[in-house]
């Protein structure tokens, strides 16, 4: 019998038997910890290997993120102790100038087809995009791999999503990536692979991969694989000069634990409703509900092509009296490009606050939270309460967002 997408990867990356329900040891390409749980990492290393060495210094990276620069003293005694630690180690750290984690590596080269990477990041699983695999894990474990360079992983079943039917703008990625997570709720692919197969997948930009692979936690999904594009190795070549990486696909006769099917021609703007991302409905059956802030980036939505929508629909324009319109870029490398072609300026004109490359507002860490009361549009991922504060928060698209953003409440770009 064949082997689905993680199955082949797993399988390069271990001598023991693949299949669901068999622990493996797993070779690990690259080793990672984010400013949050970092410094446990390091005290769990320094408890449990005193004096020794990381693995492999070349496979190991620090990445700080989610409170970058610092806003606090602990954050900033954290990441000061990784720092510490990396120059003992010879370790590379991208620091609080480089932006999201999982998009760095991505960028530099680092998580590349076919590729096995682990992290304390919740949302790595969205390395799917390029098809690696990426595995959020706790301090424990990481500072395990960060020792050993292998980690032990139960092989997951894979369920295989066809999606039929094409969309047009005003939908994008996001009101595909929202629709599925209602569509299978939090629990649907829990614990399981998913794979994504369509025309419409294949079609997509980069940004928009990153942006379906990125809530592969929001469904439960040990990570979400999508067939190789043109876009995909235009990117790869682009950071690496290559094409020559195995991608990981699904043997044809590879074997499912489920089977779906889901037509999106009749697709419209999706918006996830408070208290949970899988709370989805159509942008039209809310529209007209008052919003304070709008925020626009994350690892889902903090691409160049995300804020350039964002830019092109408010370019001339104003945002609405009373709405605070917040905008994070996910790298330095997305920040300059839009920087350097005016978007930023655009954004500025229409009076949005602009910040450096980081997780910002998807988090409690840079560019504020909210008060109670206070309801938040955000192109992020989670709106559980108390993830951004203690407002309510909507997960919308760029392009809901953007409209939204204009008239002060809800608002379907399709009004636009």
């Amino acid at each position: 019998m064949g082997k689905t997408a993680i199955e082949n990867i797993f399988a390069a990356h271990s001598g023991d038997e693949v299949a669901p329900g068999k622990v493996i040891w797993l070779d690990l390409d690259v080793r990672s910890a984010r400013d949050f749980a970092g410094a446990n990492v390091v005290k769990r290393f320094r408890e449990a290997y005193p004096g020794e060495r990381v693995a492999d210094p070349r496979r190991t990276f620090f990445t700080f993120d989610c409170n970058a620069p610092a806003n606090t003293i602990a954050y900033a005694q954290n990441q000061q102790i990784c720092r510490t630690f990396a120059r003992e180690q010879g370790i590379r750290v991208y620091d609080v100038d480089s932006g999201i984690g999982s998009h760095v590596l991505m960028e530099e080269g680092i998580a590349v087809p076919g590729a096995t990477v682990v992290g304390t990041d919740s949302h790595l699983n969205l390395l799917g995009a390029v098809g690696a695999f990426g595995q959020g894990m706790g301090d424990v474990d990481i500072a395990f791999a960060f020792r050993h360079g292998r980690t032990w992983f139960e092989v997951p079943p894979t369920v295989k999503i066809a999606i039929t039917g094409r969309y047009g703008y005003p939908v994008t990625a996001k009101d595909l990536t929202l629709f599925l997570v209602g569509e299978l709720g939090s629990r649907g692919a829990l614990g399981k692979a998913v794979e994504i197969y369509g025309e419409q997948v294949e079609a997509m930009d980069m940004a928009g991969r990153i942006t379906l692979c990125s809530m592969a936690t929001e469904m439960g999904a040990i990570s979400v694989f999508l067939p190789p594009s043109d876009s995909l190795w235009a990117f790869v070549e682009g950071v690496t000069g290559r094409r020559d990486f195995p991608y990981p696909t699904a043997d044809p006769d590879a074997a499912y634990v489920q089977e779906l099917e889901f037509d999106v021609s009749d697709l419209k703007p999706q918006i996830a409703a408070p208290p949970r991302p899988d709370n989805v409905h159509d942008v039209s059956e809310l529209e007209g509900e008052r919003v304070d802030t709008v925020f626009v980036g994350s690892c889902t939505n903090g691409r160049y092509e995300d804020i350039r929508l964002v830019a092109e629909i408010l370019k001339g324009r104003k945002v609405a009296k009373g709405v605070v319109l917040k905008v994070a870029p996910a790298t330095r490398r997305v920040w300059g490009r839009l920087l350097k072609e005016g978007w930023l300026e655009a954004l500025y004109d229409a009076g949005a606050v602009i910040t450096h490359p980081s997780c910002a507002g998807c988090a409690q860490g840079q560019i504020g939270m909210t008060g109670e009361g206070e309801v938040q549009l955000s192109t992020g991922n989670r709106n559980f309460p108390g993830k951004q504060g203690r407002g309510p928060t909507y997960l919308c698209s760029p392009a809901t967002a953007a409209a939204s953003a204009l008239f002060g409440r809800i608002t379907s770009p399709e009004r636009l």
